[in-house]
């Protein structure tokens, strides 16, 4: 506690006859908002104290956030905040200075549960209750910071992978390259390319394939997702096939992967090797989601 004679900069609230508020049965008086630091907040009087705290023997006043529905999920305010009362006979505050505390939607009020004594406050001689009247003011102070950096990494435990197969025909008809239609796993889609003459420094020598994260295309420069995959060119008349397995994270700056030499094209055409059966071939991948970085809402000063 101090005091000073400079009134509060931001708020101030008279009550009068503030014996009444028991009297009436209001065991918590809630001011009107003000502004402070671009957020705002509002004083919350206990007359007869937060009963769990003071027992009925003590004045509590606490600074309570106020509007805090119309801010983000995950939002916290750091503020520096004082509560005053006025002595009518010195001319001056009482100053009752808080702690830097950290305000947000599990703790969004902090204060004083034991601000004065009602004996202290109810003896006229010392000055804050006279003629019944008294005056409480509020300063508040919000700490403001640069804008941190917020990721938040979710790792997936996935049971068994997403499997979707399809079947190219009019393979040899094929120019540059067939994609696949947009299928999702993960909550997130995706697409197959397929060049059957290659691609790159491949041309002419391999078929080239890719996965593609379609989402990846709309990631901000930090968001980022991770998939194990593994592509499966099958055979028509065996068992066996030509498979590829990678994990990699997608991001707006890397939204495919694949291989450029997937199989020699030679191996694919051979009719032998049973790749390309009636001019079809068939495709198959297994994808699982392993994790995803994303930028969480947060407000932009705290």
């Amino acid at each position: 506690m101090e005091t000073r004679e400079a009134s509060p900069a931001h708020f101030l609230i008279k009550i009068e006859s503030f014996s009444l508020l028991s009297e009436c049965g209001i065991k918590k008086y809630e001011t009107r908002e003000f502004e402070a630091g671009g957020y705002r907040w509002r004083l919350i009087i206990y007359p007869d104290g937060h009963v769990s705290e003071s027992e009925g023997n003590h004045v509590s006043v606490y600074l309570a956030m106020a509007g805090s529905s119309s801010l983000p999920v995950d939002w916290e305010v750091n503020a520096m905040f004082s509560i005053f009362l006025f002595n009518k006979m010195l001319d001056n505050y009482l100053c009752f200075r808080g702690k830097v505390r950290r305000f947000h939607a599990m703790q969004s009020e902090w204060g004083f549960s034991k601000m004065i004594s009602k004996k202290s406050l109810t003896d006229e001689s010392n000055g804050f209750l006279v003629d019944d009247n008294c005056v409480f003011g509020a300063e508040v102070f919000v700490i403001k910071s640069q804008q941190r950096v917020v990721e938040c990494v979710s790792l997936l435990k996935v049971p068994s992978p997403y499997k979707r197969d399809w079947k190219i025909t009019e393979f040899s008809k094929l120019k540059v390259f067939w994609t696949s239609e947009e299928f999702t796993a993960g909550d997130h889609k995706w697409k197959i390319f397929l060049y059957p003459d290659g691609d790159t420094e491949e041309m002419g020598r391999s078929v080239s394939i890719y996965l593609e994260c379609v989402d990846s295309k709309s990631f901000a420069p930090n968001e980022k997702v991770r998939a194990d995959y593994c592509i499966h060119l099958k055979k028509h008349i065996q068992c066996t096939d030509n498979s590829a397995k990678h994990s990699h994270w997608f991001t707006s700056s890397s939204t495919d992967w694949g291989w450029p030499a997937f199989i020699p094209i030679a191996e694919m055409r051979d009719p032998c090797k049973g790749f390309i059966v009636d001019d079809c071939c068939l495709l198959e991948i297994e994808i699982s989601v392993r994790a995803v970085v994303r930028n969480p809402p947060y407000p932009n000063s705290n």
